[in-house]
C-alpha cells in the first residue's frame, strides 16, 4: 500500500518543522517541546484561517531565529497565541421562579382547599414552565386528572352510602394524585 503524495503546502510545513527541530537541538526537552508545539499551533491556526502556508512560514522567520529567541529566555512575541478566554461561570441555580413555586403549592396544598380547581390551575402553570421536562409534565397531568377521575368514580359507587367515612375517602382520593404530582414536580425540577 502506497501513500498519496503530499501537497506542496504540506511539504513546506513539514520541511520547516524539520528545520526547526534541527535548529533547536541544543534546547532542553521541555523548551524544545514548547517551541515545537507553539509553532505547530501557530501554523494550524493560520491554516484554519485559510492563510497560505508559504506566507505563514515567511512570517515565522528562519527556524534559527526562533530557536535563538528561546535560548535568550523567551518565545518570539509574534508566536504567542492568545490565551484562551475562560468560559463565563454558569449562573447559580436559583430556587425556581415564583410561578414554579405557585404551581407546586397549588398541586400540594391547594388540592385540599379546592380539590379539582387548584390542581388544574397548578398544572396549567407547570405546563408553561421550562423547569420540567415534557415527560414530567405529562406524568403530573396523568396523576392529577387520574385522581380526580378516581374520586368521581368513588363518589358514584358510594352515592348510596352517605356516611362521613365515604366522604373522607372521596376527599382524600381527589387530593392524592395532585399531591403526588406536586411532590414529583418539586423533586424533579431542572435547575437552569
Amino acid at each position: 500500500m502506497t501513500a498519496a503524495p503530499l501537497a506542496h503546502a504540506d511539504t513546506l510545513v513539514l520541511d520547516y518543522l524539520a528545520a526547526l527541530w534541527a535548529a533547536s537541538d541544543d534546547l532542553s526537552p521541555e523548551a524544545r517541546d514548547e517551541l515545537m508545539s507553539t509553532v505547530t499551533g501557530y501554523i494550524a491556526l493560520r491554516r484554519d484561517l485559510a492563510d497560505d502556508p508559504a506566507r505563514v512560514i515567511s512570517r515565522l522567520g528562519p527556524p534559527e531565529q526562533l530557536a535563538d529567541a528561546v535560548r535568550r529566555g523567551g518565545m518570539a512575541t509574534h508566536l504567542r497565541l492568545p490565551t484562551p478566554v475562560p468560559a463565563p461561570p454558569a449562573p447559580a441555580a436559583t430556587g425556581g421562579s415564583g410561578a414554579d413555586h405557585t404551581a407546586v403549592a397549588l398541586l400540594i396544598a391547594g388540592s385540599f382547599v379546592l380539590p379539582v380547581l387548584a390542581p388544574g390551575a397548578g398544572m396549567l402553570i407547570a405546563t408553561g414552565s421550562p423547569s420540567w421536562t415534557p415527560m414530567q409534565k405529562a406524568a403530573a397531568w396523568i396523576l392529577t386528572t387520574g385522581s380526580a377521575a378516581g374520586a368521581l368514580l368513588t363518589a358514584l359507587v358510594l352515592a348510596g352510602a352517605s356516611s362521613g367515612l365515604a366522604l373522607l375517602v372521596l376527599y382524600l382520593g381527589a387530593c392524592a394524585g395532585s399531591v403526588t404530582a406536586g411532590l414529583a414536580l418539586l423533586t424533579g425540577r431542572k435547575h437552569p
